[in-house]
């Protein structure tokens, strides 16, 4: 199991990767995915193309020098969401598609596969692994924290960037107001997969803690937002913090990532 600890873990290693400015990667993670679904719905290059970056983003990981397991297990567990929409192209007809080649199998209830619908659904099952491949790497070697400063000086707007900066701060502690919740649920006993009791119970003790959970986050943030008042919040000053300014690697990474994008559109 990958926990919360285990992921920001990852980002505190050092690397040539871990060092780059966080500006830099939310770009470089945002150009890909811009790229990515960009491209084509069906086109015979789709697949190299998406297999040349993919292979080009583990080789980032490998020299970032990222837990394989837990690289490997986190896209694992984001796969099925976009894997089940792929795996239903193959038996429906989009629309963009005018003529339609079917492909000789027979199948039970009148379903039918299309030689446009597997290209498509492929398609899209390798844009959506490259995406959230760049997704986890970018996690993975940036700190949350870090995360949120980087949005706010690319010029994410304000509020995006604040609910996610309170996110962070608090995400860890309500992580381990859970997992005491949870704690003391098993020592007395409960388990929300027996069997032997109502569903209806359940369900109402898992709603309690939902409950609780929510109140608790609640009061935390008015005592948050009032202590931030009395220290002078919303003063103007809450970027002064910082300064950082992009550095030769930097930029050279930008370069070598946008040639090697390059290079696989026009040569692959």
């Amino acid at each position: 199991m990958v926990t919360l600890t285990d992921i920001e873990r990852e980002s505190y290693k050092n690397s040539f990767i871990h060092r780059l400015d966080p500006r830099v990667k939310l770009l470089f993670s945002l150009a890909i995915i811009i790229y990515v679904v960009s491209l084509p719905r069906i086109h015979e290059k789709n697949m190299v193309r998406l297999l040349a970056i993919e292979a080009y983003l583990l080789f980032l990981v490998l020299v970032a020098g990222l837990d394989l397991r837990y690289f490997a297990l986190r896209i694992l567990a984001i796969l099925p969401f976009g894997l089940g929409i792929a795996l239903i192209q193959p038996f429906l007809r989009p629309s963009f598609m005018e003529t339609y080649t079917p492909y000789p199998l027979g199948l039970p209830f009148g379903l039918s596969i299309t030689y446009e619908g597997l290209a498509f659904g492929s398609s899209l099952i390798a844009k959506f692994l490259v995406c959230i491949t760049v997704v986890v790497l970018f996690s993975s070697t940036t700190r949350m924290r870090d995360m949120v400063i980087a949005a706010d000086r690319i010029g994410i707007p304000r509020e995006f960037t604040l609910l996610l900066s309170m996110m962070v701060r608090y995400l860890f502690l309500f992580w381990s107001v859970l997992k005491r919740i949870k704690i003391a649920q098993q020592t007395r006993l409960f388990d929300i997969w027996n069997k032997d009791v109502p569903r209806r119970w359940v369900i109402e003790q898992v709603g309690n803690s939902m409950s609780a959970i929510f109140i608790r986050s609640y009061e935390q943030g008015e005592r948050t937002y009032i202590s931030m008042l009395c220290r002078g919040y919303g003063s103007g000053h809450e970027k002064a913090y910082y300064r950082k300014k992009i550095r030769a690697q930097d930029v050279f990474f930008l370069l070598l990532s946008a040639g090697c994008i390059l290079y696989i559109h026009l040569y692959v």
